[in-house]
């Protein structure tokens, strides 16, 4: 009753039945106290939480039962606990959703709890799901999404916070992205975000991202309103919005390249300026033949030209006291300024030519010069002082002031303009000189006539006094005496006579000499410079080298127009007579005067007429020399019509004027016809006069020396022949040249036939034309790359010139301004292939040298050019006995000395 187990009765002295029921009483309490204990003892730990502990008492009966019912309530709760710890570990820590308790035989109150149990997680499995997919859509990017799972108390809160989160974000992004498309895909600049009601970070984020629009507005609007200045050519502007980082190293790029541009388009501009008054005073310059008005022009357009208000030229001249500088033109000079005369070392402009380089105050003493107007007067900031140069030789002093400071660009402009300037002054002084000469020349000319005037003169008095001395006998001795006294006299004048021919003849050949020289460089470099695919001239610059290419070339005929003139009157023209084919000489018309014509729009028509001989034996390089100025007047004063060579055989009544040949069948008749201005009948014989145009006048209208009639004359009597002239003025003129089918003055083998005259024809020592031929066959590399070349000239023009020339086609060029150090080269150098060598050098003259070249056994077969200014009769004859490979003139024209010295590059000995 009172529940107090482990109770025991205690009888004393009992015994028998007692005894027993004592005991039995006792084993029942103990039984009882064993069970109870035990039973209490799983309760107590199933209380605690401990399902792990069982009833293991034995009992029988109901307590059996009861032992039974307890230890199955203890698994149930045991399983119950295990499955409902799985599912919340899974679902509350470890994150497997879904999970359910599954518990067998449970039922009641137990079969409730994990019914709850399940449908908790269900629901907590639910709803973590949807937020997990919504969430999960946020992160990749879709605001699409959003919470619809039932949801109460907390849950229920969260699912309108997420659900609110992401309409935030969705209206967030919308903005952010039609801000960043607006701004960043459409240029759209200036727009922002507008998000209501987010806070936070968010709204931090909205903010960051307007002021990232609204920068990147303002940078790019600035960056855009310089960048159209700039396209609009402004370049004052610069970008001055505050930037940062790559922003802000555009801005500093682009404000780099703006002054970067200002800086070259300043550049430019001045280099624009610069070129632009180079080629427009240039151009003036051209043409201008006298050196005071040149002068004059110089300062009227050079000094406010470079904004200066004061200035004088100062040109060079010899006096007997040495060369002086004397003022020639100024600006702004007042009249009673006077001559103004300068020796070398004498002032400023005296010590510029001394250094050959220019001098500049760029502050100017006050006090020092004056600058005048009608209103005032000032002391000018700036003076520069500019010697005029040709090849180191000073022609002129050039003397400028400014009020203002000389810029760079003007200080260029005058270094680059003086070059220019001594170029022309040089020219217009050489054509003085040329003139000069050419007047010496033709009034040494008019002495010797006069003195072989006189000489004549003299011989008829000495017959008339011969025939005196036969009729008054008496008198005989005293006219002997007067008749050698005469005689004595004759020789002495004829002495003279020999000595002016020779005197002319030397000066002639020292004016070629002279002339030719400087010619050649000039030549050669104005070609360089014209015709280099690679060189940075403009047109314009190009277009002046081909001019000053084209004015040497005429200056160049000029000279030997004179020469071959020269060489008529003295006797000295060597004619070389062969075999000629007459229809060869035809095409020969053809082909070089027929692109000619084309080009003026002229027909030439050429005939060669089926009874005239098929061949003569004459000079083919004088008769082409006559037929080409016969057909250049032709051509020349013909503006429209036709121009035609007839080849025919001349008739009985022709007045060809050949006294030496009675046969008209045997002289050939060269007759050129034009449509030309024709010549006026009082005309006629002035035109073969030197010096005349061929339409009567010394105008030079029509450009030209005046000698190619007058040459032509002289050769075609040389020739054996004459030249005959039919003229209407308005209505064109024939010129004939009547050659003799042979040669009548040398034993010459007749030719019957135009393949045997081809076949007869002699073989000359190697020509320009002969090489230039050779070279047209060839085949392979150019033989001229890499090839040694040794130069031996002691003119530095020649030597600069053609070795820029050479040195451009791939050639070393070695250099010896001597004979005897151009041998030390060849001993020193065994690699070099062939030589250039000039005549006229101080110590050895290019015949020793080349004497001295052929006498070393290892340059026996080394090809030895000569490019020489000696063009006088026996100048090649006497190179070619010294040992030269061929003999060239100068000035050379670059392509065929260029063709020649392959020809010798690839056949040792130029010809077979």
């Amino acid at each position: 009753t009172e529940g107090r187990l482990g109770g025991q009765a205690q009888v004393k002295g009992v015994s028998g039945t007692w005894r027993d029921l004592t005991d039995n009483v006792n084993y029942m309490a103990a039984n009882l106290t064993g069970q109870v204990r035990n039973i209490a003892q799983v309760a107590t730990a199933v209380a605690r939480g401990d399902l792990s502990q069982k009833i293991t008492v034995d009992a029988q009966g109901e307590i059996l039962e009861l032992k039974n019912v307890v230890n199955t309530m203890v698994d149930q709760l045991s399983s119950f606990a295990d499955e409902v710890t799985r599912v919340a570990r899974e679902v509350g820590t470890e994150g497997k959703l879904a999970g359910q308790a599954q518990v067998k035989g449970v039922s009641g109150t137990w079969r409730d709890l994990t019914d709850s149990v399940n449908f908790m997680a269900s629901n907590l499995t639910s709803q973590v799901r949807n937020i997990a997919l919504v969430t999960t859509a946020v992160a990749q990017g879709d605001l699409s999404q959003k919470i619809t799972v039932d949801a109460q108390g907390e849950i229920l809160d969260l699912k309108s916070t997420v659900n609110t989160m992401v309409d935030q974000l969705s209206a967030f992004a919308a903005e952010v992205t039609r801000v960043a498309r607006e701004v960043g895909t459409e240029g759209k600049l200036g727009g922002q975000a507008e998000v209501a009601g987010v806070s936070g970070t968010w709204r931090h984020l909205t903010e960051n991202v307007n002021q990232l629009a609204g920068n990147l507005t303002t940078q790019v609007r600035a960056i855009a309103e310089v960048s159209t200045a700039v396209t609009r050519g402004d370049l004052t502007r610069s970008v001055n919005v505050e930037a940062q980082g790559e922003v802000a190293e555009l801005k500093d790029n682009i404000n780099q390249m703006i002054a970067n541009l200002r800086t070259t388009t300043e550049i430019n501009a001045q280099q624009d300026w610069l070129k632009s008054n180079l080629a427009r005073i240039g151009g003036q310059l051209q043409g201008q033949r006298d050196l005071a008005a040149v002068t004059r022009m110089i300062m009227s357009e050079v000094t406010p030209v470079i904004e200066a208000q004061h200035g004088a030229f100062f040109l060079a001249e010899t006096t007997e006291e040495g060369q002086v500088l004397r003022r020639a033109a100024s600006y702004g000079t007042p009249a009673d300024a006077g001559e103004l005369v300068f020796a070398l070392g004498d002032g400023l402009v005296g010590q510029a030519a001394v250094e050959r380089r220019p001098i500049r105050v760029p502050e100017v003493p006050e006090g020092y010069l004056s600058v005048r107007s009608g209103l005032g007067q000032a002391t000018p900031t700036d003076l520069f002082v500019l010697p005029v140069l040709f090849e180191e030789q000073v022609l002129g002093v050039i003397e400028l002031a400014s009020l203002r400071h000389f810029s760079d660009v003007h200080t260029g402009f005058l270094s680059q303009l003086v070059e220019t300037i001594g170029v022309v002054l040089n020219t217009i002084i050489a054509n003085v000189r040329t003139e000069e000469l050419l007047e010496q020349s033709q009034r040494l000319a008019q002495e010797l006539q006069v003195q072989s005037v006189e000489l004549q003169r003299t011989n008829a008095e000495l017959e008339d006094k011969a025939k005196l001395l036969t009729e008054q006998s008496n008198d005989l001795e005293i006219k002997n005496r007067e008749i050698e006294l005469a005689r004595l006299g004759l020789e002495e004048k004829a002495e003279q006579l020999a000595l002016s021919s020779q005197y002319k003849s030397e000066f002639l050949a020292n004016m070629s000499h002279e002339l030719r020289t400087p010619l050649n460089s000039l030549l050669i470099l104005a070609k360089l410079l014209a015709d280099n695919p690679e060189s940075n001239l403009t047109d314009k610059q190009i277009e002046f080298a081909r001019t000053i290419h084209s004015a040497g070339s005429d200056l160049l005929s000029l000279i030997n127009d004179i020469l071959d003139l020269s060489k008529v009157e003295a006797g000295k023209m060597d004619v070389h007579p062969a075999p000629i084919v007459l229809a060869e000489v035809c095409e020969y018309v053809e082909s070089t005067f027929g692109p000619l014509a084309e080009q003026q729009g002229l027909d030439l028509v050429v005939d060669l007429d089926e009874g005239v001989l098929p061949a003569v034996v004459t000079d083919e390089q004088r008769l082409q020399q006559v037929l080409k100025n016969l057909l250049s007047n032709a051509m020349k004063f013909t503006e429209q019509g036709s121009v035609r060579l007839s080849v025919h055989k001349a008739s009985q009544e022709t007045p060809f004027g050949i006294p030496t040949l009675d046969d008209a069948e045997q002289v050939v008749g060269f007759s050129v016809t034009d449509t030309g201005i024709g010549v006026p009948p009082d005309k006629l014989k002035l035109i073969f006069e030197a010096f005349q145009q061929a339409d009567g006048t010394t105008s030079r209208k029509y450009g030209g020396t005046g000698l190619g009639l007058s040459i032509s004359r002289e050769i075609a009597r040389l020739l054996g022949g004459a030249i005959a002239v039919q003229s209407e003025a308005g209505r064109g003129s024939t010129f004939t040249l009547f050659v003799p089918a042979t040669y009548p003055f040398a034993e010459v083998e007749h030719v019957a036939s135009p393949s045997s005259a081809t076949a007869a024809r002699p073989r000359q020592v190697p020509m320009l034309t002969d090489q230039a031929s050779t070279a047209v066959a060839l085949a392979g590399p150019d033989p001229l790359r890499g090839a040694t070349v040794l130069v031996v000239d002691d003119d530095v023009r020649n030597v600069f010139a053609l070795t820029s020339a050479l040195e451009l086609h791939g050639m070393n060029v070695l250099y010896a301004d001597n004979g005897r150090d151009g041998i030390a080269l060849l001993h020193a150098n065994s690699d070099v292939d062939l030589v250039l060598m000039d005549v006229m050098m101080p110590d050895m003259d290019g015949n020793e040298t080349t004497s001295e070249i052929r006498r070393i056994p290892s340059l026996q077969g080394l090809p030895v050019l000569f490019l020489t200014a000696k063009a006088m009769p026996g100048d090649r004859d006497k190179s070619l006995a010294a040992g030269a490979s061929d003999y060239i003139t100068k000035p050379v024209d670059l392509d065929r000395l260029l063709t020649v010295m392959r020809s010798w590059l690839v056949t040792p000995g130029g010809q077979e």
